[in-house]
């Protein structure tokens, strides 16, 4: 506990002792121990600040044998190390492809839109675009490139790559 903490507690002991049964209001209470402590000396206040320097010590030493049980609340939880080896990127969606392609477009149009803006503006584009398959094919290909990059990093083989063939040239006339 802190010194004030400690002010507080005897001034409420000492209240409790003059009015027994009394019921105090709290924020009333409160006010008046802060006005006194604000008047209080520096020599009066060591009483309290011993106190709590006591406290600290005693704090101290119960918590360094202290082991929190395992799964309970308050049990300190060891941070997880990241594997620098693990691929950092994960595969897009056609969403984001489309993004990338739109963004630039919806900032030179609209100036001083917010990035929550813009990405609401990008949102509402989304929902007419009717040929996605652009951006889905941009998307399979990155879900690729992700599936070998963990299929490495885990050591198994990676898949074969296997490429559709090219579209026909356009018939001539």
């Amino acid at each position: 506990m802190s010194s004030y903490a400690f002010f507080v507690q005897t001034c409420r002991e000492e209240h409790k002792k003059k009015h027994p049964g009394e019921s105090v209001v709290f924020a009333e209470f409160t006010k008046k121990c802060a006005e006194k402590w604000k008047q209080m000396t520096a020599k009066e206040k060591r009483r309290f600040e011993e106190m709590a320097e006591r406290d600290k010590q005693r704090y101290e030493k119960e918590m360094a044998g202290y082991n929190p049980p395992a799964g309970e609340k308050g049990a300190h939880k060891r941070k997880r190390t990241k594997d620098p080896m693990h691929p950092k990127d994960r595969c897009n969606s056609a969403f984001f492809f489309f993004c990338a392609d739109e963004r630039p477009k919806v900032r030179a149009t609209s100036q001083g839109l917010s990035v929550a803006e813009v990405a609401k503006e990008l949102g509402k584009r989304w929902e007419t675009v009717t040929d996605r398959s652009k951006f889905e094919l941009s998307a399979a290909k990155d879900k690729e490139r992700y599936e070998r990059d963990m299929a490495i990093y885990k050591g198994k083989k990676p898949k074969p790559v296997v490429q559709a063939p090219p579209p026909p040239p356009p018939p001539k006339k």
